[in-house]
């Protein structure tokens, strides 16, 4: 029989509490404690933090079901910096209970609450909307006044979800002193609907969890029904939903209110991609800091949640410490750009996103294309969340024989042999001109590494969407794949690859269209390739 909603929901509440409990109770690894600072506050050294399960009246009276940590030995006579922390999507309120205790034994209060419309909580999924921005304010004001919290030294963080609303909240809040925000987004709209193309998997993924966990109210219900559906009629409706949930929309707001944001996300993100944090981060003019590392949505801070060592998390500490406490630690004196190579696993310092690459390598997309769409060629871009965690952890990004992809479907251009390592870093961007016999379809475009046999590992990709074209009239296209660090070795290749089917994301090629790409003489085709020398 199969089993309820309920009865699942159960199912992985009981795994996640026995799970996360027992990290807590038994504390971080003997090697996680002793590489920590010996600066410990004293009244960490008396004892364990004091942890309570509280209701908090969120928004309209919305409960909200949190946990607070306090630092051993607090007795009212003195304020410790506090840190909120909302959940991940569809993650129930134990969620940071190992990292909580990691705080509260610096010396921190620490409120970890179930968002709204998941779980415990009550009301309905607002997806970072107003009345979740609302709840975070709301939160801040209870730990003021039930716990030694300072309301000088307020912070705020969380993972994806929880990154967003703190973001959101940065901007509406400006009691908020410092964020950190991990596997986040700047534009919602950005990540799932960019190059105009519906990230299916990963809006199926959202919605499903979201189901499963919690209680989607009738907008949300609405949105992912149109988004799923293609439906053009309501595409404006879609924008306006997701810009009022942008931090991006809020930058001024964010920008005046002055709050220290680091931002923490994966390069193979497949819910919120690198692009649209980079932007946000770039436009940020507050102390800032920028970390990729190799990855899917959350798994490269994921196992910090366990209590294991985690460098995402470290850097999260690090940077409350000087933030919340003024703790000379350096942080602000390091290159605030850190990238972490997916084929190395070496970290890079930048001054800037703008100065990761040190120049451009670029292949000519030379003659004339044809492909007939509707076809998967065996070029695509993966499985949400499964692919790049295969990269993470065992460095196996989606592959494809390119000597092998039918030249109907796919069209390819290949850069000579290089004699020496590439090494992308960065954004790399096609120009094209592409001709459709229809008004609207769908291209995407790969970036693979070809070694001596012609295996293609994934560099990077994007998809591309058009609609209200002249049917067999040309017209210009710019896409920016999404960013990267990977290695390319000396003796292999680059090949820039074509298609237009990938399962990814929604297609809108009709059926017997056909698309062709050109290079005219006086706009050449090309895609440009960012290293660094």
């Amino acid at each position: 029989m199969r089993p309820s909603r309920t009865t699942l929901r159960a199912a992985i509440s009981t795994v996640s509490a026995a799970v996360l409990a027992t990290t807590v109770l038994a504390g971080a690894p003997a090697t996680a404690r002793a590489a920590e600072p010996e600066s410990a506050p004293a009244a960490a050294a008396a004892g364990a933090p004091s942890v309570r399960f509280v209701d908090i009246q969120g928004d309209g009276g919305t409960t909200l079901k949190a946990n607070v940590f306090t630092p051993a030995g607090a007795d009212g006579t003195r304020r410790y910096p506090v840190i909120v922390l909302p959940t991940s999507w569809s993650m129930p309120q134990i969620e940071y209970m190992a990292q909580a205790k990691k705080l509260a034994d610096k010396g921190y209060v620490v409120v970890g609450y179930n968002s709204r419309g998941f779980w415990q909580s009550g009301g309905e999924i607002d997806t970072a909307g107003p009345k979740d921005v609302a709840d975070a304010s709301k939160v801040i004001d209870w730990a003021l006044a039930h716990t030694p919290a300072d309301p000088q030294k307020v912070g705020m963080g969380g993972v994806s979800y929880g990154a967003g609303i703190s973001l959101l909240a940065a901007a509406f809040d400006k009691r908020i002193k410092a964020v950190a925000a991990l596997s986040g987004w700047g534009d919602l709209v950005g990540s799932i609907y960019s190059g105009r193309t519906e990230h299916r998997q990963a809006a199926e993924f959202l919605g499903a969890t979201g189901a499963l966990t919690g209680r989607p109210s009738a907008e949300f219900r609405t949105i992912m029904k149109d988004f799923l559906a293609s439906n053009l009629d309501k595409e404006q409706d879609l924008i306006n939903w997701g810009r009022k949930r942008s931090p991006a929309t809020y930058l001024d707001k964010i920008n005046a209110n002055g709050a220290a944001i680091m931002l923490g996300n994966a390069w193979g993100d497949s819910i919120f991609p690198p692009n649209q944090t980079a932007d946000f981060y770039e436009k940020l003019t507050g102390p800032k800091r920028l970390e990729f590392r190799p990855g899917d949505h959350a798994t490269a801070e994921g196992l910090g949640l366990f209590g294991l060592p985690n460098d995402t998390w470290t850097d999260t500490q690090r940077w409350f410490d000087h933030y919340l406490k003024g703790a000379d630690n350096g942080v602000e004196r390091e290159s605030p750009v850190l990238l972490k190579s997916r084929s190395t696993g070496a970290y890079e310092g930048y001054r800037s996103w703008q100065d990761v690459p040190s120049a451009q390598r670029r292949i000519g997309l030379d003659g004339s294309k044809q492909l007939h769409t509707n076809w998967d060629s065996g070029a695509d871009g993966g499985l949400v969340i499964l692919s790049s965690m295969l990269d993470q952890f065992l460095r196996l990004p989606p592959m494809a024989s390119i000597p092998l992809l039918p030249r109907s479907l796919a069209a390819v251009w290949q850069s000579e042999r290089y004699d020496t390592e590439q090494r992308v870093r960065g954004t790399t961007r096609l120009h094209t001109t592409m001709t459709s016999t229809a008004e609207s379809g769908t291209a995407i475009a790969y970036l693979y590494d070809v070694g001596p046999l012609g295996i293609g590992k994934l560099v990077t990709h994007a998809p591309y969407t058009f609609h209200d074209k002249t049917p067999n009239q040309p017209f210009g296209v710019d896409l920016d794949l999404f960013s990267t660090a990977y290695d390319v070795p000396a003796g292999h290749r680059l090949a820039v690859v074509v298609d237009t089917v990938d399962p990814l994301y929604n297609e809108h090629n009709p059926s017997g269209a056909r698309l062709t790409f050109s290079s005219p003489a006086n706009d050449p085709s090309y895609v440009s390739v960012p290293v660094r020398d």
